[in-house]
């Protein structure tokens, strides 16, 4: 394992911990101006989340709509609260080709997007050492009046998400401070997503607030607008 790394799993728990642990719980709130531009205003601002943590897998309770999404890399689902399944689409990804950034996306659109990233911050950084991924330290960047130590991560095919390759960046606490990408499924928007409010819930170190931006050409944050703002009220681990 890289040494960028075992500090960074070390400041969030450590690998111990993290894997005595399959479920994580989670109220949130997911807002921005994203959401307007697809179309999708406040879909997600009261929202529950139960994710698998060693497996691809989330469910996102959609609070007093009577309505859940049931995500896996391979398909994404629409149901009452009672089990009624209301829609469900195959291959998910695929209904994403050749959108741009101002496409606007229906309910399984929001569904798989926000399922894929969820799950993904939800696992970070423990989700580097599974199986598949490889890592390597690369440039550090100064932000903040801080030195943040920089690991490329390549991620495997068989894991949906925004692209292959990312960079995260740690702070000298070995804390997660942003992310930097590019989203295929937006027609290869960069987005930055800065991590903060750490909390600490059964060992594992939280953050409970997230702010993605866009980037200019030299890597650094656009402010103005926030694309995705993820605010958790309570998580749990089990």
């Amino acid at each position: 394992m890289d040494n960028l790394l075992k500090l960074a799993i070390e400041a969030h728990g450590g690998l111990e911990r993290w894997r005595k642990f399959n479920v994580v719980r989670a109220n949130a709130s997911v807002t921005g101006a994203l959401w307007l531009l697809k179309g999708q205003p406040d879909v997600l601002k009261n929202v529950r989340v139960v994710a698998q943590l060693h497996r691809q897998n989330l469910v996102t309770h959609l609070i007093g709509k009577d309505r859940r999404t049931i995500f896996t890399a391979g398909e994404v689902s629409i149901e009452l609260e009672s089990g009624v399944v209301k829609e469900t689409r195959v291959d998910p990804a695929t209904s994403f080709r050749g959108q741009s950034l101002d496409t606007p996306w229906d309910t399984l659109h929001v569904a798989y997007f926000a399922s894929y990233a969820l799950w993904r911050y939800l696992t970070i950084p423990f989700l580097y050492t599974y199986p598949g991924f490889s890592s390597e330290e690369i440039a550090s960047w100064e932000e903040d009046g801080e030195q943040w130590r920089a690991l490329k991560v390549t991620f495997p095919g068989s894991i949906a998400g925004h692209t292959r390759d990312q960079v995260s960046y740690f702070g000298p606490d070995g804390l997660l401070r942003r992310r930097e990408y590019t989203v295929d499924v937006l027609g290869n928007a960069p987005g930055l997503n800065y991590a903060s409010d750490y909390r600490t819930t059964n060992g594992i170190v939280v953050p409970h607030k997230r702010r993605v931006f866009a980037y200019d050409s030299k890597k650094r944050k656009v402010a103005e607008p926030v694309l995705v703002a993820i605010d958790i009220q309570e998580i749990e681990f089990s």
